[in-house]
């Protein structure tokens, strides 16, 4: 506990495990042998502007190393938990662009920074169900922020051979080096119109949310894997 509260408030001792974990998942991933689907129509969306990117919380760790940032900046938010922390520091690294969300900060403050980095040209990426769940139960924010933006949505997921489950609400994904690995992106083609009734809202949210959910099952259905958080 003493340890999560210094990591919160030390901005270098985030970078520090930032830098080791980047090392780590970057071993990790170039060890593995990657099949994967969706890149191309990806590609093509951001030919012609940003992307919502969706993901769930317990998947996010390879995103980075995915995304294709030679067609485009990617930028998400993290909060000032530990694991938001090191998470945001490892994607700096990376060459990515997230910003973290500060206690003080009004949701409107946060939705005008989205605004600009939209219009920069800039991609959103959102933990779906982060950052303390419950686990793959979708929130508002990505339906929120396509709304308000009119960008396309699309859904990520990984998975791998050999990896190893963390004890927390999401079970999160740690990939093991030298093994198979698969991702998938896939564009969520309903349309999500700047006003709806609720009822609209909670038919979009459970659209979604299972879209997402067989996103991730078709990751781990390509290496022969059992559906899994």
């Amino acid at each position: 506990m003493k340890f999560r509260r210094r990591l919160k408030k030390s901005e270098t001792l985030a970078i520090i495990l930032g830098f080791v974990a980047r090392l780590i998942f970057g071993i990790c991933y170039r060890t593995t042998r990657w099949q994967g689907e969706g890149r191309a129509e990806l590609e093509a969306a951001l030919a012609e502007g940003p992307v919502i990117l969706v993901v769930w919380h317990s998947r996010l760790l390879l995103g980075p190393a995915h995304w294709p940032l030679e067609h485009g900046q990617l930028s998400s938010i993290h909060t000032r938990s530990p694991i938001g922390r090191v998470v945001g520091a490892m994607q700096r690294q990376q060459g990515l662009h997230p910003f973290e969300m500060k206690e003080n900060r009004s949701n409107r403050a946060t939705s005008r920074q989205i605004m600009k980095l939209v219009q920069q040209g800039t991609s959103i990426g959102i933990t779906a169900d982060g950052p303390e769940g419950p686990a793959l139960q979708l929130k508002d924010p990505p339906i929120d922020w396509a709304r308000a933006t009119g960008l396309p949505v699309f859904c990520y997921a990984y998975a791998t051979k050999r990896q190893w489950r963390a004890k927390s609400w999401d079970q999160m994904l740690i990939p093991l080096p030298f093994t198979r690995g698969a991702y998938v992106y896939a564009r969520f083609e309903e349309t999500i119109p700047r006003k709806m009734d609720a009822a609209k809202m909670d038919a979009l949210r459970t659209h979604l949310q299972d879209f997402m959910v067989e996103t991730t099952a078709r990751a781990d259905e390509m290496l022969g894997l059992p559906r899994g958080p």
